[in-house]
């Protein structure tokens, strides 16, 4: 019976399996900590501001909640039909089309030369 429970598992995996709405592991935590960094000092901030502030940390949790929701359904619909990976190479992308990062791909199109003109001279051989 053991050896059936071993056969039954992966060995390997290609991506991360996905574990709410499309979205991994790694890829909720991501979203988990960027709604925390927004939602926490602006909702203690608002409810400090109505004098509760232990309030801000209720909203700041319903918010957080509500984040990780819309944009779990954002990327379910972003990556729907598409290969693994595919959005966060468009990212990287449009982040290099804006100044931000340098992409590692080429992605120039058009004609493409050695860069030799045609009277470029030989080195003799030895």
């Amino acid at each position: 019976m053991g050896s059936t429970q071993q056969e039954l598992l992966a060995d390997r995996l290609n991506a991360e399996p996905a574990i709410f709405k499309g979205c991994s592991s790694s890829e909720l935590g991501t979203l988990v900590g960027i709604a925390v960094v927004i939602w926490l000092p602006l909702s203690v901030l608002l409810a400090w501001s109505m004098g509760a502030t232990t309030l801000g940390f209720g909203i700041a949790g319903m918010g957080v909640i509500a984040t990780v929701v819309v944009c779990a359904t954002a990327f379910q619909r972003i990556k729907r039909g598409r290969p693994d990976g595919y959005y966060q190479q468009w990212l990287r992308i449009r982040a290099q089309d804006l100044g931000l990062i340098r992409s590692p791909w080429v992605l120039r199109s058009g004609v493409w030369d050695i860069g030799r003109t045609r009277h470029a001279a030989i080195p003799p051989r030895d």
